[in-house]
């Protein structure tokens, strides 16, 4: 039988006065963005609002750092991640913003011990760190990384601060698709990346798991594709129920005959005979709800509910 997920540790609440610390362990920042975002200055009001909050931000001198589409090597990367980690001023991590690169940091590698875990922060490619720490017994969060924060509604940016301040969070209210309710671990991360995770030291145990998931700009035969790869490796028969976020600029090619991302989901997910959830109010080109990652939640397929 396979392991069951491990007993999770939670860090200690975070409070103002605290040092938080910033660091890019996937892409580099970017001036300006295909969409013509400047990515830099969203970066610079992400750093703010922490601020305004009352926290001391310090900033890797890494962060400026570029090497094609990477902040930096693998070693340069990941000496920014043990700094923070490592350092016992730094209470809570803040990653700049996701892309991609944050697996590369798990090869042959593995968390250094700390007497006291602290509070990570990101999405999107981040989820590798995030699941790679459930699988030590750490409590994350999945949330808005500083590129992203400044575009939150004021609740969400409240979510936040509730979460890794040590206050209840709300539940949230999706589209029920039956199966009932389940209450387990909570994992939750983008689509793409945790696929990649399959098979490699940074999965943790699934055994009863909720899995949640979004992505971004994935066509919907991709989705198929990775929604696949779940099933047939038997992985999904362990798991205790699924909630799904915003699978956003995920569009089909008007020229090619193809299902909807909304169809690849029902047809992959809907006949597993667990709680799913979809449409929550998490991800990317929208309000991306803070969720913890490796804490007991409780899914209600029938309600749409995903409880805290």
């Amino acid at each position: 039988m396979p392991n069951p997920p491990t007993p999770i540790q939670l860090p200690p609440p975070l409070k103002p006065g605290d040092l938080v610390q910033v660091i890019t362990p996937s892409g580099c920042l970017r001036e300006t963005t295909p969409s013509g975002r400047n990515e830099v200055e969203a970066y610079l009001q992400g750093v703010e609002i922490w601020k305004s909050r009352g926290y001391r931000v310090q900033i890797d001198p890494g962060c400026n750092r570029t090497w094609g589409y990477l902040a930096g090597t693998d070693t340069q990367r990941r000496e920014q991640l043990e700094r923070a980690w490592t350092d016992p001023q730094v209470r809570g991590i803040l990653c700049a913003r996701g892309g991609y690169g944050a697996t590369r940091l798990l090869e042959n590698w593995s968390w250094p011990e700390i007497e006291t875990p602290k509070w990570t922060i990101g999405f999107s490619d981040i989820t590798a760190l995030l699941w790679s720490l459930g699988d030590r017994g750490i409590a994350s969060v999945h949330g808005p990384v500083l590129t992203s924060l400044a575009a939150e509604p004021e609740w969400s940016v409240e979510r936040l601060f509730d979460l890794v301040e040590g206050r209840p969070l709300q539940d949230l209210q999706g589209q029920g698709w039956g199966g009932g309710r389940v209450r387990g671990m909570l994992l939750p991360g983008n689509l793409a990346v945790a696929t990649g995770l399959l098979g490699t030291m940074g999965l943790p145990p699934l055994t009863g798991v909720i899995l949640a998931f979004e992505d971004l700009g994935e066509a919907p035969y991709r989705l198929d594709r990775m929604l696949t790869q779940w099933r047939t490796t038997g992985v999904l028969e362990r798991v205790g129920g699924i909630a799904l976020g915003r699978f956003s600029s995920c569009k089909v090619n008007p020229a090619i005959p193809s299902l909807s991302a909304s169809e690849v989901l029902r047809d992959r997910l809907s006949d597993l005979g667990i709680p799913v959830v979809s449409e929550l109010p998490f991800g990317h080109e929208g309000v991306n709800a803070a969720l913890p990652v490796g804490v007991e939640v409780e899914l209600d397929g029938d309600r749409g509910l995903l409880s805290f």
